[in-house]
């Protein structure tokens, strides 16, 4: 299959191609490339790409593909707060035209990279695909908003697939150590104290980012009856965890650390448990390979080797919104985060 990647190099997107390659996919990637500064490790996989914002995508950037893996997205909660308007214009409206470019150019498939932020402060039910929504952040907003536009493109010819991705974890080429599991391990390396930045009682799904990648891979060799206008959370039915549980596997995965609460820690409105049991029920051919015991060892040693600091983890190299920051800050891309100079 001829497969499309927006997104290719981010933290999800440079873990995924591989997989996809080795699935026997032709991939072509598109991306801006907002994180061209701050490798981890070297990228595992070349492939053609459009290096382009998704905003400015044209009917000939989509034309001749069988399927769409959309990930490209400001892609997390302080990146969202920055400027909503404009996280409701990338994630949202840009997510919708694309949908649009593809289904008028014979694209057959639309595999739309959500989130389990959707839920956002829902407590301690276990919450199914069917469960209401109630985000708490503009990046939660529009990925609910682009959920819903894109139901509504669903034909006989072109089917959105509505990916849920829990709260991802590991260790990738474009690295992120703003998501909770690597903050707390690269914290433990660094200073050799699991910083608890909240109260550690809100409940998070997590998901290695391999693991999303397989999730992907299954839902564009699924038959299109399993999936066609179908949502799905993305993870282990038993990857549910509180912020301090994580921190106790972290502290029992580096050795001599200690938990500790940053000074005025208080709860964490984001607060979710999710039901995975649709995905490993309809597509058999995802079998995620990773536990968060596992993906703390992982890190542990990456982070190690790499001898991380707290500049890399807490400054703009491996922090979503800190990158973005200083491109801003440094006049590389304007106000709408375009780009102003190469």
């Amino acid at each position: 299959m001829r497969v499309l990647v927006t997104g290719h190099r981010g933290f999800i997107g440079s873990v995924m191609v591989p997989l996809l390659l080795q699935a026997g996919h032709d991939v072509v990637g598109l991306d801006t490339d907002y994180y061209r500064d701050c490798d981890f490790l070297p990228a595992s996989a070349q492939v053609p790409a459009l290096w382009k914002d998704i905003r400015e995508t044209e009917r000939s950037d989509v034309a001749g593909f069988d399927a769409i893996i959309h990930l490209a997205a400001l892609s997390n909660d302080p990146l969202s707060d920055l400027d909503p308007e404009l996280t409701f214009d990338i994630n949202h409206r840009a997510t919708v035209r694309l949908a649009r470019l593809a289904r008028d150019s014979g694209v057959q498939r639309f595999i739309f990279s959500s989130s389990c932020s959707n839920y956002g402060a829902s407590g301690d039910r276990l919450l199914d695909e069917t469960a209401e929504f109630n985000p708490v952040t503009p990046y939660g907003v529009s990925k609910v908003r682009a959920e819903q536009e894109l139901l509504e493109l669903a034909s006989d010819d072109f089917s959105p697939v509505l990916l849920r991705s829990a709260t991802a974890y590991g260790v990738s080429p474009r690295l992120r150590c703003d998501i909770v599991l690597n903050n707390l391990t690269a914290w433990a390396v660094a200073t050799g104290k699991v910083l608890i930045k909240s109260d550690g009682m809100a409940w998070r799904p997590i998901v290695h980012v391999e693991d999303i990648g397989r999730a992907f891979v299954a839902a564009l060799d699924a038959p299109r009856a399993a999936v066609h206008a179908e949502a799905f959370n993305v993870g282990r039915p038993e990857e549910n965890y509180r912020i301090r549980e994580l921190a106790e596997i972290v502290r029992n995965t580096v050795p001599g650390c200690v938990i500790e609460y940053a000074g005025g820690a208080s709860a964490d409105v984001r607060n979710y448990r999710v039901d995975a049991s649709k995905i490993a029920r309809v597509l058999p051919a995802f079998r995620p390979q990773w536990t968060a015991p596992e993906g703390a060892a992982q890190l542990y040693r990456a982070f190690s080797e790499a001898r991380i600091t707290v500049d890399d983890f807490e400054g703009s190299r491996f922090r979503r919104i800190g990158q973005i920051t200083r491109l801003l800050n440094t006049n590389r891309v304007d106000k709408s985060l375009r780009w102003l100079r190469d």
